[in-house]
């Protein structure tokens, strides 16, 4: 378990950390990204209760459309440059300003769905999103 981002091993005994908040003011998705780039991870898998990015709200809007694939560029436009805790965005806009000049990849799948992981994991077909690619 690691308690401090910042202090985290530069070589992890294991393929696969889990990480989740640290202290306040600090999102989870920012907190995954800090680990991502001090480990050299070029992946931050974003387990969420939601399946996919959408163009839209599609708690709101019936004609939402699942996005599959989009750029930073595109996901930043999307969700700004600004957080504010408890705003509902699929991935945190300050961690996804770190994320895109890291260099990092971020999968946004349901986090009920541990078949749906396990093919992301294995290298197969997944249902989600991929921010960066």
């Amino acid at each position: 378990m690691i308690k401090d981002p910042t202090r985290a091993p530069k070589h992890p005994k294991k393929p696969v950390l889990v990480a989740a908040g640290w202290k306040p003011g600090w999102s989870t998705d920012y907190v995954a990204t800090r680990l991502a780039k001090r480990l050299g991870s070029k992946v931050v898998i974003n387990l969420s209760n939601i399946d996919f990015v959408y163009d839209k709200d599609p708690n709101k809007h019936k004609d939402a459309k699942v996005i599959c694939e989009m750029s930073w560029k595109e996901f930043r436009k999307m969700v700004g440059n600004e957080w504010d805790p408890g705003m509902n965005v699929p991935f945190d806009p300050v961690a996804s300003r770190l994320a895109h000049h890291s260099g990092i990849k971020v999968a946004v799948l349901d986090g009920k769905n541990m078949k749906n992981l396990e093919g992301l994991l294995k290298g197969e077909r997944f249902s989600g999103t991929v921010i960066g690619g």
